[in-house]
């Protein structure tokens, strides 16, 4: 924190007046259901960014992103996306936010410092726009509601970037407690703490550096037509809704559809039993049933959804390696992880098998000649105002 401050100071010669810090995050299941009114199984990490705030006395904005070592200008009353902007575009849109909802945004110096780059992923955009939000509620004095921090950004999103606005992103990002998963429910935007609590087990972040090509357009699955064909399956059952498992009723529910999308349609169907899954082992401890839905999914993502890729494959496979037991007893679980055609994933491994697990992560480099990163995370709180 102190360093932040320093850097802080040396840049604008004055501390800052509001200091925040937001976790990074990944999913491990669910990241390409919400549209269908899933759930999404997701863990803030202690990868933290950092935004530092100082009031100005005109309406001019500075960015100053210390890793980088890159500065951008702005203005209160002319913000405007600019491409070359980059990662400050994102801080702009926030502040749009805010005062589209009302939520008056003045002159600022911000200072941002992240170890990990928002190029990589791992929920770090999401942090930079949600520690903006609370900087602006702070310095400002803005008394809003979680509910309106979320709606400015929301409004950002999509006014100002014209991206799609994803709540399990957000809410990982704020609701997050320390040593736990988060399960959110896209239908009722609802978020709950989930225990993990798998004592001899350690998470690695891995980006494999392969370039990120899209291979088919996911947006053409999210369509009001399949939404109605997944919610033909729904059942309820017990109290909570599960889908259709009858062959004959799904078989006869996606003939109207193609292959491709029958599959994708199959997948999502499959995520949902997943993330049950996974969320029981949870609640129960139970790292053998947790870890067998993990493996199942990255099964789902590569045969039936088409997002994996052989490089991450081969990481994944070395992983199922390490001391196999059965598949109903896995020693290890990975999986791809990432909206739209990511390419990191995950691991949750005994700890002593981390640095082996490292020697496979060079060996992947001598095969495919990417320059992979790997981080060894745990899980974090949510967002919290330092100073201010």
């Amino acid at each position: 924190m102190k360093r932040v401050i320093d850097i802080h100071k040396k840049e604008y010669d004055k501390k800052p007046d509001v200091l925040v810090s937001a976790p990074g995050r990944f999913h491990l299941i669910g990241e390409h259901t919400w549209y269908f009114k899933d759930k999404t199984l997701s863990m803030a990490v202690d990868l933290p960014v950092f935004i530092a705030a100082s009031a100005r006395q005109d309406s001019s904005l500075r960015f100053y992103f210390h890793q980088l070592n890159e500065r951008k200008r702005g203005n209160v009353s002319t913000l405007k996306f600019r491409k070359e902007d980059r990662w400050a575009n994102a801080i702009k849109a926030v502040i749009a936010g805010f005062n589209s909802c009302g939520f008056e945004c003045r002159g600022m110096n911000i200072t941002v410092f992240s170890e990990i780059l928002p190029s990589a992923g791992f929920g770090i955009t999401t942090a930079v726009k949600l520690a903006t939000a609370l900087v602006c509620k702070t310095l400002f004095k803005h008394p809003c509601s979680d509910a309106q921090i979320l709606q400015a950004i929301e409004r950002g999103n999509k006014f100002f970037l014209n991206t799609g606005n994803y709540i399990a992103d957000l809410y990982a990002a704020l609701y997050a407690q320390p040593d736990t998963c988060l399960l959110i429910d896209h239908s009722k935007n609802t978020s709950t703490p989930l225990p993990f609590k798998f004592d001899g087990y350690s998470v690695l972040l891995t980006d494999a550096r392969v370039p990120r090509i899209s291979v088919w357009d996911e947006e053409s699955l999210r369509c009001p037509e399949n939404f109605l064909l997944m919610a033909e399956l729904k059942l309820q059952k017990k109290g909570f809704w599960v889908y259709n498992d009858d062959e004959d009723e799904i078989n006869d529910i996606f003939s109207v559809v193609t292959e491709d999308t029958r599959r994708r349609l199959l997948c999502v169907m499959k995520e949902h039993h997943c993330i049950m899954e996974a969320a029981d082992g949870l609640r129960g401890g139970d790292f053998f049933s947790f870890a067998r839905a993990i493996n199942k999914s990255h099964e789902s993502m590569r045969d039936l959804y088409n997002i994996s890729c052989p490089e991450i494959d081969w990481l994944v496979k070395r992983v199922l390696e390490f001391e196999m037991t059965t598949s109903r007893k896995p020693a290890a679980c990975s999986r791809i992880t990432g909206k739209g055609f990511g390419r990191c994933l995950y691991t949750i491994l005994k700890t002593g098998d981390v640095e082996e697990f490292k020697k496979k992560i060079a060996e992947y480099e001598r095969i495919f000649g990417f320059h992979p990163v790997c981080y060894e995370v745990k899980p974090a709180g949510g967002a919290s105002i330092l100073i201010g």
